[in-house]
């Protein structure tokens, strides 16, 4: 498709609590716990990056200053560390600062739900469209998430999200989509809905959080009336949005570990993990001998 507006800002909104890693979250940010030696947000950042978004604005709260610290230089820890004649970890934390000027930061000020807080980044944003990517959906493949999502927008243009395929067992635990004609990056979504029965739900492809949307949505959350959980729900004006532009879906190819929950977490450490060379090799043999010992535990019991 031609004369598409370029998606240039990613909205990462990082304001929640955290409430099912306390203690741990008590003081420190969800999105600042680490998977290996990396806290969820980076892998977010990064995948924005590499899919060619040119600038971040993250939605915060109050207790996460410790998110736009880490994006910050450091200059007392790199002094510290030139003097140990540190260079290589000097060099990676170069690497990984974004380029001044690309991260801003925005306040939701009540927890109101996701909606609220994109809708909290209109004024960033401004009148075109946008990428979201929801940070405690880890994305972890040969190819990050949101490149494939380009791919599709450019084709297709409109309103576009990442989704996967789950057990048909398991749609009453996700938004799930119904399916149209396919397009050479994705398909066309006929439907939402939100936590279907097994026996009703139209696919079993759900919504992965990933997204490339038109700001009209903005004008939508402004008005959009709470819903589950007593909060404005982005689904609910997706699906009002839907009624006047369309929506097409990239089924991402690689895996999405959900780190907002503790199963999710460890299993994306142990993932990416396992693809380390420091790491691998030594770690495999570990859990080889850890689940070895636990049938053992489990057969004399």
């Amino acid at each position: 498709m031609t004369n598409l507006q370029p998606v240039r800002k990613a909205v990462i909104p990082v304001a929640g609590n955290g409430t099912r890693f306390l203690p741990a979250t008590k003081a420190t940010p969800k999105e600042m716990l680490t998977i290996v030696d990396r806290p969820v947000v980076q892998y977010a950042v990064d995948e924005a990056l590499q899919a060619g978004i040119e600038q971040i604005i993250f939605v915060t709260s109050r207790n996460k200053a410790a998110i736009e610290d880490y994006f910050d230089t450091s200059p007392e820890l790199t002094a510290s560390l030139t003097k140990a004649g540190k260079t290589a970890q000097v060099a990676q934390l170069e690497k990984m600062l974004p380029l001044a000027g690309t991260i801003t930061y925005t306040r939701q000020q009540a927890p109101l739900g996701l909606g609220h807080a994109v809708w909290c980044a209109r004024e960033l944003v401004g009148n075109e469209p946008f990428a979201l990517l929801l940070p405690d959906m880890v994305s972890f493949g040969p190819r990050g998430c949101m490149a494939g999502l380009m791919d599709l927008y450019q084709e297709v243009g409109g309103n576009v999200f990442a989704v996967e395929e789950c057990a048909p067992q398991d749609t009453s635990s996700y938004g799930i989509i119904g399916v149209g004609n396919r397009v050479e990056h994705g398909v066309q979504v006929t439907d939402m809905v939100e936590k279907p029965d097994p026996a009703v739900a139209p696919s079993n492809y759900y919504l992965n959080g990933r997204y490339i949307l038109q700001p009209q949505i903005f004008d939508l959350l402004e008005s959009q009336e709470r819903g589950a959980g007593n909060e404005i729900q982005l689904t609910d004006s997706m699906q009002r949005l839907a009624a006047s532009q369309p929506f097409h879906a990239h089924p991402y190819t690689g895996r999405t570990f959900d780190c907002g929950s503790k199963r999710g977490f460890i299993e994306a450490n142990v993932a990416f993990a396992m693809l380390r060379a420091d790491l691998g090799e030594e770690l495999a043999q570990s859990i080889q001998q850890l689940v070895s010992e636990r049938r053992q535990s489990a057969h004399a019991a």
